[in-house]
């Protein structure tokens, strides 16, 4: 394959990196919270940014001791995320330009996100034009973020490989699982620290970013 044609695919996440939406959730874990007489605080919120939902959803409910069940308190959040999104989303700087200019040079996209699919649906029928080619979300793999299952899967779908691939990540959970899959992961941190390491990637903002920096990334 020549260089022209990397990279093969670009595999985004969803909260904090397509989408501002990390408030969103640490907003209503805080209500959830506040009902069971527990004091939330965003330092919770943030050890949870990244996670499958399912591993958030148990830390939660022990954290706050609701007598409801994981799905229960999964449904209650994304319920509420949900409604949120319904009145504004908020794109993350240069995320829906340079999604937009991939879609237009027929660069392969998908959205692999620990959300469930219903949330990650509104989203992309928010956007306006065709933006993923498939969606990989929480509620369809076995092992949550940082294990790279949603990364491989994503690039299994698309017919490509996952070293072809460059992946945008806002998280550390959700970088780990983009880099063991071993795509050419981006770090781009918004609500919670990346810490540097050797051959990782970090950028402050997409803006600006388009298809020949992800070109020069191979």
């Amino acid at each position: 394959m020549s260089a022209t044609k990397f990279p093969a695919a670009v595999l985004w996440d969803l909260d904090g990196t397509l989408v501002d939406s990390e408030n969103y959730w640490l907003s209503s874990e805080k209500q959830l919270a506040a009902e069971h007489g527990y004091d939330w605080t965003e330092q919770d919120g943030l050890d949870l940014v990244g996670f499958s939902l399912f591993e958030s959803g148990e830390i939660i409910r022990v954290k706050i001791g609701s007598k409801l069940t994981v799905l229960e308190i999964i449904e209650r959040l994304t319920m509420d995320v949900v409604e949120q999104l319904k009145t504004s989303i908020a794109w993350r700087p240069g995320a829906q330009e340079l999604l937009s200019e991939l879609r237009e040079a027929g660069v392969k996209t998908a959205l692999v996100t620990m959300s469930f699919r219903n949330m990650a649906e509104l989203v992309v029928n928010s956007i306006g034009f065709d933006a993923f080619d498939v969606i990989v979300a929480g509620d369809e793999v076995e092992f949550g973020k940082p294990h790279p299952e949603a990364y491989l899967r994503a690039a299994e779908l698309l017919g490509v490989d996952p070293g072809h691939c460059v992946a945008l990540e806002d998280s550390l959970t959700g970088l780990t699982s983009a880099e063991r899959a071993g795509t050419v992961a981006i770090g781009i941190p918004n609500v919670s620290h990346i810490p540097e390491a050797e051959n990782r990637v970090l950028w402050k903002t997409l803006t600006g970013v388009t298809l020949s920096d992800l070109q020069a990334l191979f």
